[in-house]
């Protein structure tokens, strides 16, 4: 019933794009016989939106991977540098609460481990809402911040990188099938805040997932049991998303940039001195908008990269 709904949305969409066009274009041609140039503006504006509005469908049909559709989780974590990276870290995380809310989704935090100054080591959030994976994907890597430091007294230029990976949420019909022998559970007490009975018991649950590495942690629950049911729907959901990454032989290869949140596997580069310019390092779109894009302005980044993601899919597929 999901996949019919959306299918009778997108229908829907170009049906009614198509009725918008037929009118814009008749009340055009009225407008030029009668020589009514405010109407012809009218008309002129009303067609130029309904091209915007088609390109953004055309871009959304782009999202035709199997698990487009669902919700995503979102995991970032500083690299080196201490204070300055986990502050970098807690910028990137807020970039992308911002773009997640702009556009009507929900943010449940899963995980998060505080920087010991400020910001955060890592955190990790379930973003819930249409085509929550299909966006963001295009999004995991190393993000690098060039900027006159708060932390630093003498007001040097400092650069930081921090890392967002992406993964889809699986949900019933997707069987992700793991041998609980490959996996190692811990637990631990929470850092975070959450009352009394969270602080107090190890209630917190890291799995890892010995023949890949792969760790997952969750501790925002009350109770161990609840974490580590949350924490097993993570670790699946890890899994499929390299199974994903497996199949896209084009895509670039994110598990080796993994390895390293440093220099030469960064994706985009956030420069706010000496002047201010985000550039995204794959397909060349770039703003001096800093603060539109730190407040979650990321569509036209995301919507190349997807463009770029699916036409070097295609081709490789050719």
């Amino acid at each position: 019933m999901r996949e019919r709904t959306r299918l009778a949305d997108q229908v829907e969409r170009v049906r009614r794009l198509e009725r918008q066009l037929a009118d814009a274009v008749e009340f055009a041609e009225l407008a030029e016989a009668e020589s009514d140039e405010n109407s012809l503006d009218d008309a002129a504006h009303q067609l130029a939106l309904l091209k915007k509005l088609a390109g953004q469908a055309e871009l959304e049909a782009l999202l035709s991977g199997e698990a487009d559709a669902n919700d995503a989780y979102l995991e970032v974590n500083a690299g080196a540098g201490g204070t300055e990276s986990n502050d970098w870290a807690a910028m990137l995380l807020r970039m992308y609460v911002r773009w997640a809310q702009a556009h009507g989704m929900e943010v449940e935090t899963i995980e998060e481990t505080a920087g010991e100054q400020a910001g955060v080591k890592s955190v990790t959030v379930k973003i819930s809402g249409t085509n929550a994976y299909g966006w963001l994907k295009t999004e995991a890597g190393v993000h690098r911040l060039v900027r006159i430091s708060p932390f630093d007294s003498n007001a040097r230029r400092h650069t930081s990188f921090a890392s967002a990976w992406i993964y889809p949420v699986v949900d019933e019909t997707i069987q992700i099938e793991i041998n609980p022998a490959d996996v190692r559970t811990d637990t631990y007490r929470s850092s975070g805040a959450g009352g009394q009975h969270v602080n107090k018991t190890d209630s917190a649950v890291r799995l890892t997932h010995i023949p890949t590495g792969i760790a997952v942690a969750c501790q925002n629950e009350r109770s161990q049991h609840q974490n580590r049911d949350q924490a097993w729907k993570m670790l699946r959901a890890r899994l499929y998303e390299l199974e994903l990454q497996k199949r896209e032989t084009a895509a670039q290869a994110l598990e080796d940039a993994k390895s390293d949140i440093g220099w030469g596997h960064q994706i985009r580069s956030y420069v706010l001195q000496p002047y201010q310019m985000v550039k995204d390092l794959r397909t060349g779109v770039e703003t001096s908008d800093t603060a539109g894009v730190l407040d979650g302005d990321l569509d036209r980044f995301m919507a190349a990269s997807l463009a770029q993601r699916v036409g070097a899919t295609r081709d490789a597929a050719a």
